[in-house]
């Protein structure tokens, strides 16, 4: 066996006759005598934060070496613990410690002890704070910060997270709101904004996902069975009571506690900000990807409702839920399919998610969804695309797999117009977006949805008009495609029927489409042709 570790004695000089104090790796094969006891690991490989053997060992700045998700849960708290000998570690920089990683292993293939698993965030932070509670901030002000900070991972940890969960469904909650009171829909992450964002003024569309209801009238056959919130579940540590009938073996009494979570989330916005718990998260995720129907389709509407108050967003994409969503979105219940949509598009209000979410590998499924779901899968699917598109490296995803031609295709269905429509605006901003829905016939397209101008409603009207706009901005391409298609006749109706705002970008496309047919021809008429086929007139000054 191999033993990365002892502490260098008081008397033991460095190099330079310097005294130092801290862990210096070294090896030394223990004697082929020598007994592994599962239960008494070497302290070399407990750390000394966790007291745990290490899942991920790291070097820090000073020599020692910790658990890296120990270092992590310091570094966010702001806090230096005090070794035995006296030495505060420098947790400046952190370096593998692949040696002592293979030393762990091997020790627990030889005493036969479990290898050890990554250990929760929330748990090593409980143990420092337990045992050094005096030296801490107060846990409700770094609870801010860490809801408050950005994801932390990288795409390959994210696409990682992806593959390693099972496939799962959800549905979703809506309110009408004017989206000109509502930042979600004008606080776009990207430095490019989008079309819709900045010129359309009324958008039919919701910040609530279509399958949340506030009103148990309107509630489907799954959603609620019992009338009444167990007394356990409303004490101050609510948590604690779903938590431990979420671990039953019992499908009834899983099914039962999903469905009291979902009711006392519906309308509660505070009991959605006070459950919405690392611990709660962890304990419902397998109840999200349960093969029992009502298990599954309440667990996910449950996450709905927690996804609601803006506190939980954030911190329910930290918990590793959004694989279990796509999967859902993939292949589970119906009901569920539409609660995953639903939930997707609300976590997606949130600026931090946006990214995350795209990501994570989230825009093929809806992609696919705005097709072949259900009507409320469909309307969620596609404002969530809405919404995840408003972040330039979505529109790349998006365009790379083939999504003009699918969301052209869906303008002519009349009940889904008003929202793909959106998507194509966010699309057409940027120049991959705009050459992809050229290619698709964009032009034709939209010129012929405009034809039926009076049934179509003030907002997909507008729309409409702002995606042709931003298709003609620095593209010669769009010129002849429009003369093509005789959009002068259908923009000149616009003008004269259309709302202020489709009125003045219909103007511009007109104004600047006569001006180039007029350079054209004052050109054509400039041109000696007689002179050029004489050879008396250079034909390529022309």
């Amino acid at each position: 066996m191999y033993s990365p570790f002892r502490k260098a004695n008081k008397g033991e000089t460095g190099g330079h006759g310097r005294s130092k104090s801290m862990w210096k790796i070294f090896i030394y094969r223990s004697s082929s005598s020598a007994k592994f006891d599962k239960n008494d690991p070497p302290k070399e490989l407990i750390c000394p934060i966790y007291g745990c053997l290490m899942f991920d060992p790291v070097v820090v700045s000073s020599g020692q070496t910790f658990e890296r998700t120990s270092v992590q849960v310091c570094k966010d708290l702001g806090f230096k613990p005090q070794l035995p000998n006296g030495l505060t570690p420098d947790f400046t920089n952190v370096i593998p410690n692949l040696a002592l990683r293979t030393t762990i292993l091997s020790w627990c293939e030889k005493s036969g002890a479990e290898k050890p698993q990554q250990p929760d965030y929330y748990a090593v932070e409980a143990i420092v704070r337990a045992s050094t509670a005096e030296n801490l901030p107060s846990s409700s002000s770094s609870s801010i910060s860490r809801e408050d900070s950005r994801i932390r991972v990288s795409e390959r940890e994210l696409l990682k997270g992806v593959a390693e969960n099972p496939p799962v469904l959800l549905s979703h909650a809506a309110t009408e709101l004017n989206p000109r009171n509502n930042h979600h829909f004008y606080s776009p992450s990207s430095s490019e904004e989008s079309v819709i964002a900045n010129n359309s003024p009324l958008l039919p569309f919701k910040t609530r996902p279509s399958c949340y209801s506030s009103s148990s009238s309107q509630s489907t056959s799954s959603e609620i069975i019992s009338d009444e919130v167990p007394s356990s579940a409303s004490t101050s540590s609510e948590d604690d009571y779903y938590v431990a009938q979420f671990k039953k073996l019992d499908v009834y009494d899983q099914e039962q506690a999903v469905i009291s979570l979902r009711k006392s989330t519906r309308t509660d916005e505070e009991a959605r900000v006070s459950l919405c718990t690392p611990r709660l998260l962890s304990a419902l995720k397998p109840l999200i990807v349960s093969r029992y129907a009502g298990v599954q389709t309440n667990a996910v509407a449950a996450l709905v409702n927690l996804s609601l108050a803006d506190a939980n967003k954030v911190k329910i994409i930290r918990a590793g839920i959004t694989p279990l969503l796509i999967d859902i979105l993939k292949g589970g219940f119906e009901e569920s399919q539409e609660h995953a949509a639903g939930a997707i598009f609300s976590l997606a209000l949130e600026d931090d998610n946006k990214t995350a979410i795209g990501v994570l590998g989230a825009l093929q499924p809806l992609l696919h969804a705005l097709r072949s779901g259900t009507e409320r899968t469909r309307h969620d699917s596609a404002l969530a695309l809405y919404h995840l598109t408003l972040v330039q490296s979505n529109r790349l995803k998006l365009v790379k797999l083939g999504a003009a031609n699918t969301l052209l295709g869906m303008l002519k269905t009349r009940d889904m117009a008003g929202r793909v429509v959106l998507v194509i605006c966010n699309l057409a901003v940027c120049q991959e977006g705009k050459a992809a829905l050229l290619d698709a016939n964009a032009v034709n397209v939209m010129v012929g949805i405009l034809r039926n101008w009076n049934e179509l409603d003030e907002s997909t009207q507008e729309n409409c008009v702002a995606a042709l706009y931003s298709l003609s901005q620095g593209s010669l391409r769009f010129k002849g495609m429009a003369k093509e298609t005789n959009a002068a006749e259908v923009l000149q109706m616009v003008v004269e029927q259309g709302s202020e705002r489709a009125s003045e970008k219909a103007k511009r496309m007109l104004i600047s489409m006569r001006r180039r047919m007029k350079d054209e021809d004052d050109d054509e008429e400039e041109i000696d042709w007689e002179g050029v086929l004489e050879g008396r007139v250079s034909q390529t000054r022309y």
